[in-house]
């Protein structure tokens, strides 16, 4: 059956919404060709949205051109304010950006190993607090039809740990603290207004290598995740996998030869994270005599396969030889049942090993499985979480904006 008239507006506007998205501001002439509607349609959705308040002029496509079709038209950023958090073991870090993903404001704090649960999540729900305001001081006025100076429409967060595919809550787990679940009811507290949702980290970071990283190219990939601990995420066909628990990626428990034992339900120890962990790469490195400054801000295996890397021979270059055998376990095992074509080696490390590492490993795949595997570095390194986690906050409010008053 034929589209009602006001469901074909809605998908004309839609698509519109989309594209100057994409592309930026558009005239309504290119968003004519963009969409292949007719100019009559196109100048009905464009004043439908401007009186929405969704969309407003920008400027002009030329100086020598006049007249409705010359008009730039682009998103009205400043309708919603949006926050994305990267929540590690040792760390928070947020930013908070418009309604187009411009970061307005940001900042990190490391969390104490002995800091109790309640002041960590008090210290976390702060930190978003202050960035929120920082953004607000830098920004512009809002619009009388926005939210409350200082508000915040969509959080989104990023965190180790398994998702309840059924509720969208981190999962209870032995092996991350207690905190991690806390924080996203004291933040829906504090921000009583605000659509708050977490979601895995290494699930975020595939999502941002795949809009703006290095699977641009790709509708079927795996990014094996590669920080303090380890994590894989799957994308076929274009989309996320999560598996009927939640639990699609979590890599750290593979049971894989060269470790000392096996792993359990509550504990990857014994597992893949056993040889590809930070702890155990920084262990492997000391074995080689590969030493490197390490800072706080990454996990030290980052810093040491950096140093091995700007060697890359010797004792440095065993090293990246053994880390690739043992990576390449990984990489094989999920090549064998997904048979995705590229894996992607994300993370601090991922990134610090660069097209040095990923040559190694890919290298041993190709001896270990007759599927042909490409391996690449990751563009973002461990930025891609907070990249992944604004995303997904933006396409969320955009969905809730840009949805149809009537539906």
């Amino acid at each position: 059956m034929p589209a009602s008239p006001s469901t074909a507006r809605a998908i004309n506007d839609r698509l519109a919404l989309r594209l100057l998205q994409q592309e930026g501001p558009l005239t309504a002439g290119q968003l004519k060709q963009l969409t292949g509607l007719s100019r009559p349609t196109v100048a009905d959705l464009v004043e439908r949205l401007s009186e929405a308040g969704l969309i407003t002029v920008v400027g002009e496509a030329g100086e020598q051109r006049r007249g409705p079709n010359a008009r730039l038209y682009g998103i009205v950023a400043d309708r919603a304010r949006l926050a994305a958090l990267d929540v590690r073991t040792e760390s928070v870090s947020v930013v908070v950006a418009d309604l187009v993903g411009r970061v307005l404001a940001e900042a990190s704090v490391p969390i104490g190993g002995e800091t109790g649960t309640g002041p960590v999540v008090e210290q976390a729900v702060s930190l978003v607090e202050r960035v929120a305001k920082e953004a607000e001081a830098g920004g512009v006025p809002p619009r009388a039809d926005a939210r409350a100076w200082g508000s915040l429409h969509t959080v989104g967060i990023g965190a180790p740990g398994l998702i309840d595919p059924a509720t969208g809550e981190l999962r209870d787990s032995s092996g991350l603290p207690a905190w991690h679940r806390r924080l996203v009811a004291a933040l829906q507290d504090r921000f009583p207004d605000a659509h708050v949702s977490v979601d895995n980290e290494a699930n975020l970071a595939a999502l941002a290598e795949q809009r703006d990283g290095t699977a641009r190219d790709r509708d079927t990939f795996v990014l094996l995740w590669l920080s303090y601990g380890t994590g894989a995420a799957v994308v076929l066909d274009g989309a996320l996998r999560r598996g009927a628990s939640g639990g699609t990626g979590e890599i750290g428990f593979l049971p894989v030869p060269g470790t000392t034992g096996l792993p359990s339900a509550t504990d990857c120890d014994g597992g893949f994270h056993s040889l590809a962990g930070s702890a155990a790469v920084t262990e492997l490195a000391r074995r080689y005599g590969v030493r490197a400054t390490v800072t706080g801000e990454e996990p030290p295996a980052a810093a040491l396969v950096r140093s091995a890397v700007e060697t890359a021979s010797g004792g440095a270059g065993r090293f990246l030889d053994e880390l690739a055998d043992r990576l390449a376990v990984g990489v094989a095992s999920v090549v064998a049942i997904l048979d995705p074509g590229c894996v992607v080696l994300g993370g601090e490390v991922g990134r610090a090993g660069g097209e040095e590492l990923a040559a190694r490993v890919e290298e041993r795949v190709r001896r270990m499985s007759p599927l042909v595997t490409e391996v690449r570095p990751t563009a973002l390194g461990g930025g891609a979480v907070l990249r992944g986690a604004l995303l997904t906050a933006r396409d969320r409010a955009q969905d809730d904006l840009f949805a149809p008053a009537d539906r």
